[in-house]
């Protein structure tokens, strides 16, 4: 048996235009580094503990978790700052999809939508 734990999650984002999904990330506070010359091009996004990294789609538009399977987000990014966070959101225009409220399960969380029509929610449990 494995005793070791996790620590943390990288997140994988196929994008159909990695440049304008990084310049989304990076206007709500990523910091983007560019590999796009690599055998495999990517670009990494980085904020605080979150590393998300956007990767060539070869489709015309990314289709979000909830139209191929009919409910779900696409990432859950957990913070204990979610008020100042969906202020700090509004005030750079980012789509709220779901303002901040618990959730059934127990989850304080907002939702986002991202420029590829992702559902992003931030939330924390009580």
């Amino acid at each position: 048996m494995v005793t070791r734990g996790f620590t943390n999650l990288l997140q994988i984002f196929p994008s159909s235009d990695m440049s304008k999904t990084a310049e989304f990330y990076e206007h709500i506070g990523f910091r983007a580094v560019s590999y796009l010359e690599s055998f495999e091009p990517h670009i990494c996004l980085y904020r605080d503990q979150i590393e998300i990294v956007l990767t060539r789609s070869n489709k015309e538009y990314i289709v979000p978790n909830r139209e191929i399977h009919g409910y779900g987000y696409d990432a859950y990014f957990i913070t204990d700052n979610q008020e100042e966070m969906e202020k700090d959101f509004k005030k750079l225009v980012v789509k709220i999809i779901r303002p901040l409220s618990t959730t059934d399960y127990n989850n304080k969380e907002f939702v986002f939508e991202d420029i590829d029509r992702r559902w992003i929610a931030v939330g924390k449990k009580q």
